[in-house]
């Protein structure tokens, strides 16, 4: 008589110590599984829940300004050295890890229009309403020693901003031209202008580092290149533009921030049309920074709140606001991807996650891999509706809300009016305008 047993490997099921986790033999075979699809569901939901509940993006503040923050600006070595500038002309310099300021000098009369720091991180320049552009060092004055710039360049005019080279000892200047410098001289290598009216913002690209773009009070976006000391082409936009920023991952790409509310990624080979408009600010766009990854970008907005925009989606992922938030003026992305900082009139710096709901701290590997668990899940039901009705929704301010409900109304009513009067026209004598081409005036070359 033959006995047919099951036999088993003790190694595939016992534990060598008390401290090992239990193994447990699981079946993946769908068809033994009839409710796994109902189980996940349930999961991502309860998922997505937590990641509101657990969605506090402030960290901390920074206080210590007599005046509203008008420029901050990232060391480019050290993640915990920022240097921030005010309306009175005083510079400061914060250590975020303790979230005290180990440095503060005078460095201008009036507003400090404009900080950046050396690509070394050795020294940094500000500029100011006194016409001057001063180069300070990063370490403070030894005992007893006065706090004096290691060098005064004076100009003719107001200077409104300032950017360093990526890896050359070369720096740009903006006001009624752009001006750029070598650190060790007094005058400028070159001056390149297109239009008369006065520059608000240069910023050199971060990989083709000869390449500068501008912004204009005359509604323009200048893009210009270093080598030839000329400049390239430039868009004509129904409003003007505040400030640009280059994507730190694809050299052709930059977004603008608006005074018409919207930011607008553009590539630069291509400024017929943006490639898309972010539209979910409800007054003048007044900054915008990349993340590290270039996959996303900050906006700070004189509707007192900032928003964080995946680059390829014209909506939001994210809005930070607070009660005591004023108008904000500037706003940094870390170069470690985590943190975003922003600069606003009541003269705080505020610090917050880039992630709202991220945990802090030490995280072990069985949280690890439990948080990378339900992440995929809420790829997956992403696009279920109560899903996606939970991750999406945000409380905002009364007046951003009423703002955002009033204007939703107005370009409804602006588009039923177009299409109406395309109907109701001859064919052909009424063309239909793309959202994306409407914003643009004109592009020179």
């Amino acid at each position: 008589m033959k006995v047919k047993v099951l036999s088993r490997n003790p190694d595939d099921y016992v534990r060598e110590t008390k401290q090992d986790l239990q193994r447990v033999p699981r079946n993946y075979d769908p068809a033994l599984h009839p409710f796994e699809v109902a189980r996940e569901y349930t999961r991502a939901l309860n998922a997505t829940k937590l990641e509101r509940v657990f969605a506090k993006p402030f960290v901390a503040s920074l206080d210590g300004h007599r005046d509203g923050i008008n420029c901050i600006a990232k060391h480019p070595e050290s993640l915990s050295t920022i240097l921030s500038g005010a309306c009175d002309g005083e510079v400061r310099i914060w250590n975020l890890m303790n979230r005290v300021c180990i440095r503060t000098l005078q460095a201008h009369e009036g507003f400090v229009r404009g900080m950046c720091t050396r690509f070394c991180g050795s020294s940094f320049f500000t500029v100011g309403d006194d016409k001057t552009v001063k180069q300070w060092k990063m370490e403070g004055p030894a005992y007893g020693e006065a706090e004096e710039p290691i060098n005064t360049i004076l100009g003719k005019t107001v200077y409104t901003g300032i950017d360093h080279h990526w890896k050359d000892p070369v720096f740009a200047t903006c006001g009624h031209q752009v001006d750029i410098w070598d650190e060790q001289r007094t005058s400028p290598l070159c001056s390149l202008t297109w239009g008369v009216d006065s520059i608000s913002s240069v910023k050199f690209n971060p990989i083709e580092m000869y390449l500068l773009g501008s912004c204009a009070s005359d509604r323009n976006i200048v893009l210009y290149d270093m080598r030839q000391s000329t400049a390239l082409k430039k868009v004509i936009l129904d409003m003007r533009t505040n400030t640009l920023c280059w994507n730190p991952m694809e050299a052709f790409l930059f977004t603008a921030a608006n005074e018409d509310y919207n930011l607008y990624t553009f590539d630069m080979r291509f400024l017929d049309k943006p490639l898309m408009i972010h539209m979910d600010h409800v007054s003048a766009v007044l900054d915008v920074d990349y993340s590290p990854t270039g996959k996303e970008f900050v906006s700070a907005s004189f509707d007192k709140s900032i928003r964080i925009f995946p680059v390829d989606k014209g909506r939001s992922r994210e809005v930070y606001h607070t009660k005591r938030m004023q108008h904000v003026i500037t706003v940094k992305w870390t170069s470690d991807n985590k943190y975003i900082l922003c600069g606003s009139d009541e003269m705080n710096i505020r610090l917050w996650k880039a992630n709202a709901s991220e945990k802090l701290g030490v995280i072990v590997p069985r949280e690890k891999a439990a948080m990378n668990y339900n992440q995929k899940l809420k790829e997956k039901f992403q696009h279920h509706p109560q899903i996606r009705r939970i991750s999406r929704h945000r409380h905002l301010p009364k007046n951003i809300y009423s703002q955002a409900k009033e204007q939703r109304i107005m370009r409804e009513a602006r588009r039923r009016k177009e299409l109406n009067r395309q109907k109701h026209s001859k064919p052909g004598s009424v063309p239909l305008v793309s959202e994306r081409k409407k914003h643009i005036v004109a592009v020179v070359e």
